[in-house]
């Protein structure tokens, strides 16, 4: 499958969830027998590990159709890049996507930091400064909630900048096998928009 044809699939399965005539998860025996065997995912989602928002629901995808990596903020990390590495070099998934959502809480985090300078737990805030490093330049004539539509669409793209800066990433790009594409999850429909 080509990663075009692996992105119209997606958006198949997400008009399919939005239109509340979803396919899966349909759990059957014969099918996790068969995954036993490996697994061949048509496409590599890296979201956010927030619960609303499940790639494999959302894309109507069942068993083994997607690689999902799920971190909050949709962030990259050694881990995740080893992780996506995976997902290309023995997987051969051709389409990776990053799937931010609105009113992520990561990214609320970040825009705090950034804006007023708040401070989280040790932790979190590692994970907040991770992402305000990516974000634009807060906006002060925006409006709240348009100021963090704005921060979760910049974090998508900061994500995928890291990840076509990196060696592997430009030299799967340069081979032409792979796609790399950003997406933003309307949080109260499901709807997923692509980013152009």
């Amino acid at each position: 499958m080509t990663a075009a044809e692996a992105l119209t699939r997606l958006q198949e399965g997400n008009d399919r969830f939005l239109r509340g005539e979803a396919r899966f998860p349909t759990l059957q025996k014969e099918v996790l027998a068969e995954l036993a065997k490996g697994q061949q995912p048509f496409a590599t989602v890296l979201g956010c590990s927030d619960s609303r928002v499940p790639p494999e629901l959302l894309f109507d995808a069942g068993f083994g159709q997607l690689f999902v990596i799920r971190v909050a903020g949709n962030i990259v990390s050694p881990e995740i890049f080893g992780t996506m590495q995976y997902a290309a070099v023995h997987l051969d998934t051709n389409l990776f996507v990053v799937l931010g959502h609105e009113e992520c809480g990561a990214v609320k985090a970040a825009l705090a930091t950034q804006t007023r300078g708040h401070r989280e737990r040790e932790r979190i805030q590692a994970l907040a400064d991770m992402i305000a490093a990516g974000l634009p330049e807060p906006d002060p004539a925006l409006a709240p909630e348009a100021r963090l539509a704005r921060a979760v669409e910049g974090n998508v793209r900061a994500t995928m900048r890291r990840v076509l800066e990196t060696p592997e990433g430009q030299a799967r790009l340069r081979e032409g096998k792979i796609q790399l594409v950003g997406a933003v999850v309307e949080i109260a429909t499901g709807k997923v928009r692509f980013l152009e």
